[in-house]
């Protein structure tokens, strides 16, 4: 005997709720967190905290699923003291991978790594709000072994700092040279320095600035 199967309007909220679940799974957040719902709703990533392997897998997780989800702009609002270049290296190239504009804002403090995801971002598309800090510098690391392999992580960073200068050389106008000389110590910009400098487009006050 074949069995049927009556499908109510309570089974398709069952269904429904199920979908926005998915929407938001991958992000970090705790199971039945109703953040992920408002997050993926107002297509808002936030990037806050040091730049690690784990936030860059759950920040590149969430604007894979907003940008899977609709081509609206994803507004990612920074606030880091910055962290491992190559996690931050994975969210940069994934902002300009999406199809979907990333617009970048800044506040609290975006430094090292931090501003490295921040110029992800088209510089008409970087923006701040009134009481930002940004640090720029040239890349750290600790050197140890033999020899041969502290020549090797010499090079390896001497490298490194050449394709950061470049990176953000591009991202501002300034010359390679400007930015090697301006990052070889501590570089702080408050927001209208940010602006002079090219790293910021504008600076806002509210949500309703934005283009």
């Amino acid at each position: 005997m074949t069995r049927q199967y009556w499908l109510d309007d309570e089974d398709d909220d069952d269904d429904d709720r199920r979908d926005e679940k998915s929407k938001g799974e991958g992000l970090g957040l705790p199971e039945g967190d109703n953040m992920g719902k408002l997050y993926f709703k107002s297509r808002t990533v936030i990037v806050a905290g040091e730049i690690n392997d784990k936030l860059a897998q759950r920040t590149v997780a969430h604007l894979l699923a907003l940008a899977e989800d609709g081509d609206d702009p994803i507004n990612m609002l920074i606030s880091s003291p910055g962290g491992h270049v190559e996690s931050g290296d994975m969210i940069h190239d994934v902002i300009k991978f999406i199809r979907p504009t990333v617009r970048t804002i800044g506040s609290g403090w975006v430094a090292s790594a931090g501003a490295l995801i921040f110029v992800g971002a088209q510089k008409q598309n970087r923006y701040c709000l009134p009481n930002t800090r940004f640090l720029l510098h040239q890349p750290s690391g600790g050197i140890g072994g033999t020899t041969s392999d502290m020549m090797i992580q010499a090079e390896q960073i001497r490298l490194m700092r050449e394709r950061l200068n470049q990176i953000m050389a591009d991202a501002t106008g300034q010359t390679v040279e400007r930015v090697e000389k301006d990052t070889y110590r501590d570089f702080w910009l408050n927001t209208q320095e940010a602006v002079d400098y090219g790293l910021v487009g504008k600076i806002i006050r509210t949500v309703d600035e934005l283009k």
